[in-house]
Order: C-alpha cells, then structure tokens, then sequence
C-alpha cells in the first residue's frame, strides 16, 4: 500500500476522527427546532457536499427563516463544544500519523467541514502540526465527488495525484479520491457501516481501523 506513496491525504469526520455522531444529533436538534423530522436519505443527499453546499441544500429543502451563512453559523455553534471536547481520534490513527510522519510522507486533509471546526478539533486532538496543507470543499469549485479538493491538496503538498493515497469513510469520498487519480482506502465508521458493500466495491483497499495497517507498517511505534 506504501511503497510508492509520498503523500496521505485524509478526509476527517468518520475517517481520521469518530464525529459524525455529533452532526446526525445537530441535524436532528436543528431541523426539529423548525418542526422537521431528519429525512432518511438526508445523509446521502448531502453526501460529500461542502459545508456551504450542504447550508444551501438545507435551504432550498427546508422552510427555513434562516439565511445560508446563518444556517452555518447555528451549526457551528452548535458542534463547537463537541469538537473541542467530545471528538476522539479512529482508533490507531495516533501511532499511525507518527508513523507516516517518520517516514517522511506529507500528509494532509481534505474535508467538507467548516475550517473553524476542523482547526479546533486538531488542535484539541494535538495532531495539527502533522499537516503540511488542510483544506475544505468551500475553497474549491465543487465538493465531492468532485476531485477538486484533493487535487487542491495535492498541488499544496508539490506532489502528483499518483503520488497519493486517500483515506475516505464515504462513497462520495471515494469516487473524489479515484477522479483526481489517486489510489483510496476505505475506512470503516459506524454511521456509514451499511455501506460498506459499496465502499469495499469503489476503494483500493478497506480497513475496519488504522490498527488494521500495524502488522504491514507499524513495528516499532504502537507501544510508544
């Protein structure tokens, strides 16, 4: 999985944090405040969106008095607490960030969530500075599965798409990963666990977590 990889660019709710609980409660806290019960294909009609594109959807779906930067806003003060506090990382994805680290291997994030959110959690989870380039789907064209947001991070770490491996919970995820010409492993996370069949079939490779990846890398980090 390694041999030829010079950069590892992770998506971060559901792949390298266990969050995506905390977004399920704000959409069932937020829509209820206006008399919606969350829709069951809400999470894949949102799939992938960007933080703004998902707002926007919001707004066009929802009767909603509320205009799109301050649909964003009540969501981010809505997850602030929980990202500060309540958001712990994948499991072994710890060892794993200092393993690549150590390997001299660039690593980034390409999210769909707020940058405000996602500083506050690497930096309460004390892993920011492992990252040479963190950005989210606002700054780029288009959200996934549009591949703008990994080749984005790509260019950021001077590195070619091929050069690339991709960490993703979800399809729209994946399908960016693979557009943008890069190999994809599949993580696996609780809220997109009756997808797996799906995800199993789009990625490269799949793990259940990064403990997954001890015997083929980590030799001499997991104790530490």
């Amino acid at each position: 999985m390694f041999g030829d990889v010079k950069g590892v660019i992770f998506d971060l709710d559901g792949t390298l944090i266990d969050s995506m609980w905390v977004w399920e409660a704000v959409d069932e806290e937020f829509l209820g405040r206006y008399g919606y019960d969350v829709p069951k294909d809400l999470g894949r009609k949102v799939e992938g969106m960007s933080f703004t594109e998902t707002a926007e959807y919001f707004s066009r779906h929802f009767e909603l008095p509320l205009t799109v930067e301050e649909i964003k806003d009540c969501w981010k003060q809505m997850a602030y607490e929980k990202y500060c506090h309540q958001v712990p990382l994948k499991q072994g994805a710890a060892p794993f960030l200092k393993w690549l680290s150590r390997q001299g291997i660039r690593l980034g994030i390409a999210t769909s969530n707020s940058r405000e959110l996602v500083d506050r959690a690497l930096e309460s989870l004390g892993i920011a500075g492992y990252f040479h380039s963190i950005a989210t789907a606002c700054e780029v064209q288009a959200g996934k599965p549009a591949p703008d947001i990994y080749l984005k991070v790509a260019a950021d770490l001077g590195l070619k798409p091929g050069e690339c491996l991709v960490f993703e919970d979800v399809p729209a995820g994946i399908l960016a990963g693979k557009a943008a010409g890069m190999r994809v492993c599949a993580v696996e996370d609780q809220a997109s666990l009756w997808l797996e069949d799906e995800k199993r079939s789009l990625a490269d490779y799949y793990i259940t977590d990064y403990d997954d990846l001890k015997r083929e890398i980590i030799t001499d980090s997991t104790e530490e």
